[in-house]
């Protein structure tokens, strides 16, 4: 018998649970860059090259170590569009030479391709093998385990335990400093002359710029440009994004990790998001990293602790949260928003310099740092009732590192409180103040943020106060928004009167086409 391990996009990873059983020069590994993947949305064209590149650059690496590799490459008319199709021709190759086989998998990260992992194991007519994913922290079982009888699934207390199981940033059981979360000491604005290092970037080699020219061809009507094409694509290069940021940015990555400024789309974070999505680096050997930088004393407790918490908890949390409640997740909308998207979601035309600022990048870049998505093009698609469906269609088109089971609950709980409050004790709503105190933009916009209606009243003033109006029989009676609520209360009539007006106007005059 001949095993067939198929390999995924989101799988590039020789520590993946399935590979490690395989042998070289026995077993056979199947990869493909199938139709089925590319299309199910327009994906950026920069997370295909990426995922295209990583593939095909990983499966030269299998056939240096004595693999046979099935490896079939993008084709619009003649290739297999889909994971059945590809081990299909894959099974038809080796019964050609009268072989039986096994094929092996290691589960998939989205909902829609596990549903086709177990349909397949059902039916296909010879043995199909499906191992966990171990690449993740905490399995699924242990997200439920942890979740079991809890009224509130909060973050922060998950975090703890990872902490503790994990024993990171731990004295004697006790977090090192004394507080399990330094969050408080990393919300500073940008201030003037700071030095933003450039990106770790890289040349296109042949086997990248083979891919980009593929998907000039063939994907010329997704989303963003490939032009700026300069990521990493092997694990080495990944490697290297990961140290020049802990020797570059780490130690300034807690206290403006939520800072914006205007042309500075990757200021001091990571930008690893993607290569742990797709399994270049891994989690633990990330968190393990950064952590021996505190210990050496390269990098101060706030930043530490503040990017372990990102990766150990929320990343973690996030996908628990994802399992846990799919597939009724995905319809949740619990503040009954269907607003289509404004076009100015798909080519950055407005005259909000926030979203044109962070929509613009993320055409530029297939990227925007988490406050950019959370504050600001999130923060616009609560306060203007944009449908959680086609929001979540969009995060998940636009941004490399964007896969179901992260976007999902990101954008469904976090941004939009579309799960009523599973993921956030409260909507994260807030006026033009917050942007104008974390960022430059608001100096050079069309719009004046000091003025709260309007015509040159930047939107988020008003549409903020319209937000919380039109959802007050839901929000009134939540403990975290008491004291907006009583100020609310205090605003005359004609006040009201005008914030209403004036997002009526505004919301009227978007050019809502969706995608």
């Amino acid at each position: 018998m001949t095993r067939l391990f198929l390999i995924m996009g989101d799988q590039i990873s020789r520590d993946l649970a399935s590979l490690r059983s395989a042998k070289a020069g026995e077993d056979i590994i199947v990869m493909g860059e199938l139709a089925q993947e590319t299309g199910y949305v327009r994906h950026h064209k920069q997370k295909i090259i990426l995922i295209f590149s990583a593939m095909r650059h990983f499966a030269q690496n299998l056939r240096d170590e004595g693999f046979q590799v099935h490896y079939q490459t993008y084709d619009q008319d003649n290739g297999a569009a889909s994971f059945e199709a590809l081990l299909a021709n894959a099974i038809d190759e080796l019964q050609s030479q009268d072989a039986s086989v096994e094929i092996c998998m290691t589960r998939a990260s989205e909902y829609r391709v596990m549903q086709w992992q177990d349909h397949y194991q059902a039916h296909a007519g010879h043995q199909v093998v499906l191992f966990d994913d171990d690449r993740f922290l905490a399995s699924k079982d242990d997200f439920s385990h942890w979740a079991a009888g809890k009224k509130q699934l909060r973050m922060e207390f998950f975090y703890r335990e990872m902490r503790r199981k994990f024993n990171i940033l731990l004295d004697d059981y006790k977090p090192v400093g004394g507080q399990w979360n330094y969050d408080a000491d990393n919300r500073k604005p940008p201030k003037s002359g700071l030095e933003i290092p450039p990106r770790t970037r890289f040349t296109p080699d042949e086997i990248t710029a083979e891919v980009i020219t593929l998907v000039d061809s063939y994907f010329d009507d997704h989303f963003g440009t490939s032009a700026a094409f300069e990521m990493a694509v092997t694990r080495e290069q990944a490697l290297a994004v990961l140290d020049s940021f802990i020797t570059e940015r780490l130690d300034n990555f807690g206290t403006y990790q939520d800072a914006m400024m205007t042309d500075e789309p990757f200021m001091y974070h990571a930008h690893i998001g993607a290569y742990l999505n797709i399994g270049l680096l891994t989690p633990l050997e990330v968190i393990k990293r950064v952590e021996r930088a505190y210990y050496e004393d390269d990098a101060p407790l706030n930043a530490t602790e503040g990017f372990i918490r990102q990766i150990l908890g929320w990343r973690e949390y996030i996908r628990g949260i994802y399992w846990h409640f799919m597939p009724d997740y995905a319809a949740m909308n619990a503040l009954d928003a269907h607003r289509a998207l404004p076009s100015f979601f798909w080519d950055g035309k407005t005259k909000m310099n926030c979203l044109s600022q962070s929509i613009n990048q993320t055409i530029d870049y297939a990227y925007a740092h988490h406050i950019q998505r959370l504050m600001i093009i999130g923060n616009f698609s609560l306060i203007a009732g944009l449908s959680p469906k086609e929001v979540n269609q969009w995060f998940l088109t636009v941004y490399a590192d964007a896969f179901e089971w992260v976007e999902m609950p990101n954008v469904s709980g976090m941004v939009l409180f579309a799960d009523d409050g599973i993921v956030a004790s409260k909507p994260y709503a807030a006026g033009g103040n917050y942007i104008d105190k974390m960022s430059n933009y608001c100096k050079d916009c069309h719009y004046k943020v000091k003025e709260k209606t309007g015509e040159t009243a930047c939107p988020f003033n008003y549409l903020y106060w319209d937000f919380l109006y039109r959802h007050e029989d839901k929000l009134r009676g939540n403990p975290r928004l008491g004291m907006i609520y009583r100020t609310a209360d205090k605003m005359t009539d004609e006040k009201k009167a005008a914030i209403a007006s004036d997002s009526k106007k505004f919301l009227a005059s978007l050019n809502c086409v969706g995608n």
